[in-house]
């Protein structure tokens, strides 16, 4: 039987082989049977977003009339042939113009979602911070809830992370550094801060010494220290005692826990040097405002800021106007002087206040008012003084008209005269003389 089977076979493969070579010789290629299924299976992120990419070229290309995937030298399916013929029989329909509101709507559509790349990846941060918490505690669900990953991952995306963690051995040693600091307490841990009472940074260091196999290694005295507040802010040391809040009728209210506080307990230690310090400062800032108030009337030159507006009209008291680009210096009094103000030396016009002062002398010019209703400028620096133009060298004079131009290393101010004050000065003046 075994005989038969084995001949009948070798007749059937030379049956299949003239076949094969009757086809070569007219030309004809046999057809390939192939199955159309798809078979589906469960995609990646990465696999999403490059469906999403590929599905809008397959799009585009569609459009050109080319089929993607296929390749030049393969030959069309017959039920692709079907569908070639039916779609040349068939009259072509003229195509309807779009609206304009649903071109947009279609424009809209057709445009890729947009996808986050580092959305739910994990990252070589959080591989170091996954591992040293998992060390710790020895509890996967307590690091889901306690630490917090760039990415909210959920509990089982953790436990699938838990054994590939490969990236993280390529961190910077200041990262590592950074990360082992925000490592989870254990219990052990919190146990031995347990047992402090008031406890120092020194205690804490001690701690580190005698415990070396229980805190992690990157502990410092200082996280000791914070973590401890953070334990005795929430209650958790043992020697605490919580009180329970009241419910119903018996919550206090703002009151009723003043009433409750000892007012001795408030009130700070009594520190004689301090509070002498602060007496002596005050009797020194009431003599600096008894002095300023006493020397009120003395003041010569008001400052006023220029704002682009127009400049206000004199009043009763205001001589003459030295308008500069950024303030304007009011003349109060006969006589001022221009310069350059310091800690030595005190003058009424500061030119500082309008620009770079570091060229002009302290005291640069006096500007004086004589009786006869005119101003002259003297200078007593030592770089010149342009009056509309013209040089007034060291230790001479100028008079000053109205709108005349004042130059000073480079600053520039207009001279303005009250012409109705002058005019009462020279008339009292003339009253006098006749006397």
């Amino acid at each position: 039987m075994a005989s038969g089977a084995t001949s009948r076979s070798e007749d059937e493969e030379s049956l299949a082989g003239q076949k094969r070579g009757s086809a070569q010789a007219s030309g004809a290629i046999p057809k390939r049977r192939s199955s159309s299924r798809f078979i589906k299976r469960k995609k990646f992120d990465d696999e999403l977003v490059e469906s999403s990419l590929a599905k809008s070229s397959s799009r585009a290309k569609g459009a050109g009339g080319v089929e993607p995937g296929r390749c030049s030298g393969s030959e069309p399916s017959s039920s692709e042939k079907k569908k070639v013929s039916k779609s040349v029989s068939a009259p072509i329909a003229p195509s309807p113009v779009p609206t304009p509101g649903l071109a947009k709507r279609m424009k809209k559509s057709k445009q890729p979602l947009q996808v986050t790349k580092d959305l739910g990846r994990w990252k070589p941060a959080d591989d170091l911070l996954l591992i040293n918490a998992v060390l710790q505690t020895n509890d996967l669900t307590s690091v889901h809830l306690g630490v917090k990953f760039s990415c909210r991952f959920n509990l089982r995306e953790i436990q699938e992370r838990w054994l590939a963690c490969q990236a993280m051995r390529q961190l910077h040693p200041e990262a590592i550094a950074a990360i082992q600091s925000k490592v989870l307490f254990s219990k052990a841990e919190e146990q031995l801060l347990n047992k402090t009472s008031q406890p120092t940074l020194d205690t804490f260091q001690e701690l580190l010494h005698k415990h070396p196999d229980v805190f992690y290694p990157s502990r410092t005295a200082k996280a000791l220290q914070l973590h401890w507040q953070l334990m005795k802010q929430y209650y958790l040391l043992d020697d605490q005692t919580v009180q329970p809040l009241p419910k119903g009728d018996q919550v206090l209210n703002f009151s009723d826990a003043e009433d409750m506080l000892d007012d001795s307990k408030l009130k700070d230690v009594r520190d004689e040097v301090l509070e002498h310090e602060l007496t002596v400062a005050d009797r020194r800032q009431k003599r600096e405002i008894r002095q300023l108030e006493q020397e009120l009337h003395k003041w010569q030159v008001l400052v006023d800021s220029i704002t682009g507006m127009s400049s206000p009209d004199f009043d009763s008291q205001t001589l003459a106007v030295l308008r500069g680009r950024m303030v304007r210096y009011l003349m109060r009094s006969r006589e001022i002087t221009l310069g350059r103000a310091t800690k030595d030396n005190q003058i009424d016009v500061d030119l500082a206040l309008e620009g770079p002062a570091w060229k002009i002398s302290r005291k640069q010019g006096v500007i004086k008012l004589k009786n006869n209703g005119d101003f002259f400028i003297a200078n007593e620096g030592r770089r010149p003084i342009y009056i509309d133009g013209r040089p007034v060298l060291g230790g001479n004079k100028w008079k000053l008209n109205n709108n005349s131009v004042v130059e000073i290393a480079s600053l520039r101010f207009v001279f303005l005269i009250n012409q109705d004050l002058i005019a009462l000065i020279k008339a009292e003046a003339a009253k006098l003389a006749q006397q």
